[in-house]
């Protein structure tokens, strides 16, 4: 499989909608992932011109900014984005009145926090959806850890995880929301990655 694999992401290694359009075809069940950060309208704009209806799975944390939400609303509306939420188990005023506000990325209890608002709420939208083919907007200029990834792998469960954008550059991105007069979301606060250029780990594990 690893080499079949392997003839894929060559082949298709500058050709994200050729890509997107091969992964559709080898399931059944898929879902993009996306989190409203910014130029998230790309992969959004790319499978939904693909397939309209695949569900957009949002990850609401509770934390995002009143941009990012009003920026949600606004791509939810343009695209018709068949979006399903998975929130945490607390909403943030529960858990901040029992716990404080939000731990800084050196407080032992950040784990246990990413854990809650971000990863659990990841896993519990697997097993609920049973996506056999996973979109993600991933690019290797964003972390150390995703320059080494591969655009399409199979985690252990026999997920199809596919990074079309995994080799675009911002410049790339812009240009592609000037060309389909997409908007964009600079005003992104990610409570599980705090830095920039720092990982929580979602995708580490899957």
């Amino acid at each position: 499989m690893s080499s079949e694999l392997d003839v894929i992401n060559n082949d298709f290694a500058n050709n994200p909608q050729g890509l997107i359009e091969w992964a559709m075809a080898q399931g059944t069940q898929p879902i993009c992932t996306t989190n409203f950060r910014p130029f998230e309208a790309v992969i959004l704009h790319l499978v939904t011109q693909v397939r309209p209806d695949i569900p957009i799975v949002w990850m609401d944390s509770g934390y995002n900014t009143e941009a990012t939400y009003q920026f949600a609303d606004e791509l939810i509306r343009q695209l018709d984005l068949n979006i399903v939420s998975f929130l945490p188990t607390r909403t943030r005023a529960h858990r901040e009145a029992l716990e404080g506000p939000m731990p800084g990325i050196d407080d032992p209890r950040h784990d246990a926090f990413t854990q809650e608002v971000k990863i659990e709420p990841f896993e519990r939208a697997l097993r609920e959806m049973q996506p056999d083919v996973w979109f993600t907007a991933l690019r290797a200029e964003d972390t150390p850890e995703r320059a080494r990834m591969q655009p399409v792998s199979r985690n252990a469960d026999g997920l199809l995880k596919v990074a079309p954008l995994l080799q675009w550059t911002a410049k790339d991105m812009y240009q592609y929301l000037q060309a389909h007069n997409l908007p964009n979301n600079f005003d992104y606060f990610d409570p599980t990655k705090v830095e920039e250029k720092r990982e929580c780990g979602l995708h580490l594990q899957h």
